[in-house]
């Protein structure tokens, strides 16, 4: 389904919405959960990210790709979880969640570590650093994607991938006996 199609209507069946949550529904629950680090709150905003664009297709002009329209929802209520005062008062308390582990595409170039290692060093990384990453390597945009999701300039995501390829690489050579 491509986004030249989309920019020209104002509402979508509930095919088009199952099309929609089955091409990009793991896109939108990992970069939801890899800003939240809460497996469920994930899931939570994942559902409401297909329930607003179902609603709010007319707002969708084409601009980007609709993988990226999505990511944006997808950002933003994260955004929006991270700084209610709910999400305060539980990481005050220390309430949340332990990280878990997942696999993911870094394994593709990264020799002999294991992919949940990665994973780790990953969702340890800061939440600029963590967040251009995934979007790199595990959604695949581009730069020029990546700097619009985040509303930065381009130089600044190349230069926030930079530090944290460098900071994974350094971190994994630790690692090495």
């Amino acid at each position: 389904m491509g986004s030249d199609y989309l920019k020209h209507i104002d509402s979508v069946d509930g095919s088009v919405l199952l099309q929609l949550m089955d091409q990009y529904g793991d896109d939108v629950l990992k970069y939801a959960y890899v800003l939240t680090k809460d497996r469920e709150q994930a899931k939570d905003i994942a559902q409401e990210v297909f329930i607003k664009a179902h609603y709010n297709i007319h707002t969708f002009r084409g601009q980007s790709t609709i993988k990226t329209w999505l990511l944006t929802i997808t950002r933003n209520l994260s955004l929006n979880y991270l700084t209610s005062s709910y999400f305060r008062r539980i990481r005050l308390f220390g309430t949340v969640k332990p990280r878990q582990s997942a696999p993911s595409a870094e394994t593709a170039y990264i020799g002999n570590q294991s992919a949940s290692d990665i994973w780790n060093i990953i969702m340890n990384l800061s939440n600029k650093l963590r967040e251009v990453l995934v979007l790199d390597l595990e959604h695949g945009l581009a730069v020029q994607e990546i700097a619009q999701l985040l509303s930065l300039p381009e130089g600044t995501v190349k230069s926030r991938l930079h530090r944290a390829r460098k900071e994974v690489e350094t971190q994994l050579k630790g690692w090495k006996h």
